[in-house]
């Protein structure tokens, strides 16, 4: 079997937990590409979102390994594989796509739409496989609906005052001070966080990624045992 480097194209400290957890052995090469929304319907967009961030370090990756092959230098390994993993999140409520929001009173006013009711969380993930010179790419998406509580604006105020509104897509993150507003969720829990932790498991088995979590629970502890 071919070696494989898994590559995670995101700095979101969240995506590179739910990796950590799933016992995946894997280095971090955020997309520097600007995204640009594309297609109609929001699993279209989001997975077109995701493409364009696997796309975008998978190619970058693959020039640099050949141009240190051209200056001598051994760069990507004889027969490895790299498998580029890009995500991305909306949030929808009433067709409205939900970013993230770019002040607080925009946040305040995500917020205040999402309260007392259910919204959808969609989040697409692309694996491009880059081997040689050729680049393969497997897009999918997963939906979440998550029902929220009825908010005052006085506690919509204090949620916001936490700071985690600004670098999440509908202003609120479900594993933070925002757990305690939601009433219910119907589907996979790490959609909402930011990576549909099953879904990815089953495409990495079709890539021929194997997870042994023990033995990387194993390895971890001897790590600390050696510090």
């Amino acid at each position: 079997m071919d070696k494989k480097q898994v590559i995670l194209a995101s700095a979101s400290p969240r995506r590179k937990e739910l990796l950590e957890q799933m016992g995946l052995s894997f280095r971090i090469v955020p997309c520097e590409k600007e995204e640009i929304i594309t297609g109609v319907t929001p699993k279209e967009i989001v997975e077109n979102l995701s493409y364009q961030k696997a796309e975008d370090v998978a190619q970058r990756l693959q020039d640099t390994g050949a141009e240190l092959q051209q200056e001598g230098d051994c760069g990507q390994e004889a027969g490895e594989t790299m498998l580029v993993i890009g995500s991305d999140t909306i949030v929808v409520c009433d067709g409205q796509i939900m970013g993230k929001p770019h002040s607080e009173e925009e946040a305040f006013a995500m917020i205040q739409k999402l309260q007392g009711r259910t919204h959808e969380v969609y989040t697409g993930v692309t694996i491009a496989r880059a081997e040689a010179n050729n680049i393969a790419y497997d897009t999918f998406s997963e939906c979440t609906s998550v029902k929220v509580h009825s908010m005052e604006d006085e506690e919509i105020r204090d949620y916001l005052a936490l700071g985690e509104s600004m670098d999440k897509a509908g202003a609120y993150g479900i594993q933070g001070g925002f757990a305690v507003f939601v009433e219910e969720i119907q589907g996979e829990y790490g959609t909402v966080l930011g990576l549909p932790v099953a879904a990815l498991y089953q495409a990495l088995r079709r890539q021929g990624v194997r997870i042994r979590q023990h033995e990387n629970v194993e390895h971890e502890r001897g790590e600390k045992l050696r510090r």
